[in-house]
């Protein structure tokens, strides 16, 4: 399909772009070309660009959920775009449009202290508003697409903007359309939320109901369970700007009722989480863990983290291909010992 032409201003585009500073897994490689967007009119500008000289395109956001194997051959388009504005609000939500390039855990804190709840849960994850929906970010008992509104997206063949509600994201675990059928199709420019008026608190998560334990009922605010979040996850996971690392690098794996029982009866203290299908959730933690990896280093300095097996971390500035060749022989690990597949969260270019 031919891209119609637009006069939209196109951002200085860099050659030769070093890219470590757009990745938290520290990782060293460079991009043919790279453009920062602060507009959605720059980033149909850079869309583009990129088709007419027939460039591949990435775009990254706080690169939180990103391994670079190696160098881009292409575009790489880094979204800068700031902004929110309420759309509209009723008595009991108000309803948020947020620019994809907004820093996640600055918008939980602000909607926050502004008194709006939904978001507590998912304080503290890395990364850009843009790239929640793709991943369907989700922590202690919550998930993106329980706050989701709707979101608009640069169409990357016809340059033309496209809203899709909650129904057309296709949310899954960690997952969405986005990582599918739809995956390099469309760059997303903005994210709309829907949020509380008046608190209705997710404590379900285990972790997160013993951290709040001593905390009297009237204390229990969604301020003050953002708090315990935070001091979960700084508990449990490395900061990347001291450790590189992506988070947590491998998804849960759902297995049937006859998996769990199998591995229940050869492994003691395997730790599941029943689903309503009928499955269960494994903790990939604890596989990785029972199989000897937590606090394995290689010698390029890639390893997992002493604290957290399902964290792998990059303390020598090793390549991408060292932390996936790292991240396959657990995987091969999980899979002889266990006879369960593991899958990696973040996304892996080049891989």
């Amino acid at each position: 399909m031919a891209i119609a032409p637009d006069t939209s201003p196109l951002p200085l585009l860099i050659p030769e772009a070093e890219l470590r500073a757009y990745n938290t897994l520290g990782v060293t490689a460079r991009a043919a070309w790279f453009a920062s967007a602060r507009s959605e009119a720059e980033v149909v500008a850079v869309v583009r660009e990129a088709h007419k000289r027939d460039l591949p395109l990435l775009v990254v956001g706080g690169g939180s959920n990103l391994v670079l194997q190696g160098d881009y051959p292409g575009l790489v388009l880094h979204m800068a775009t700031q902004g929110r504005r309420k759309v509209r609000e009723d008595d009991q939500h108000v309803w948020f449009e947020v620019a994809a390039g907004e820093n996640w855990h600055q918008l939980v804190t602000s909607t926050l202290a502004e008194g709006y709840s939904g978001l507590e849960n998912l304080a503290l994850i890395p990364g850009s508003v843009g790239a929640a929906p793709i991943q369907n970010i989700g922590a202690y008992g919550v998930e993106l697409d329980s706050v989701f509104e709707e979101l608009r997206a640069i169409d990357r063949q016809s340059g033309v903007s496209v809203t899709f509600d909650r129904a057309a994201c296709a949310f899954g675990y960690r997952d969405s359309i986005f990582k599918s059928r739809l995956r390099d199709r469309y760059v997303i420019t903005h994210v709309t939320l829907r949020l509380r008026k008046q608190p209705c608190l997710v404590l379900t998560y285990p972790a997160l109901r013993d951290a709040l334990a001593g905390v009297p009922e009237a204390d229990l605010t969604p301020q003050r369970v953002a708090e315990a979040v935070c001091e979960v996850r700084t508990s449990k996971l490395p900061d990347p700007r001291e450790i590189p690392n992506v988070g947590s690098f491998f998804k849960n794996p759902v297995v049937s009722a006859d998996v769990y029982q199998r591995l229940k009866a050869d492994f003691s203290g395997v730790v599941a989480y029943a689903q309503p299908d009928g499955r269960y959730k494994l903790a990939a933690g604890w596989l990785i863990d029972r199989a000897g990896w937590r606090g394995h280093t290689e010698p390029s300095g890639v390893g997992v983290h002493p604290r957290q097996a399902l964290v792998i971390t990059n303390s020598g500035h090793a390549s991408g291909a060292e932390v996936m060749a790292l991240a396959e022989r657990i995987r091969a690990s999980i899979k002889t010992e266990f006879g369960v597949d593991l899958e990696p969260e973040p996304t892996v270019v080049g891989w």
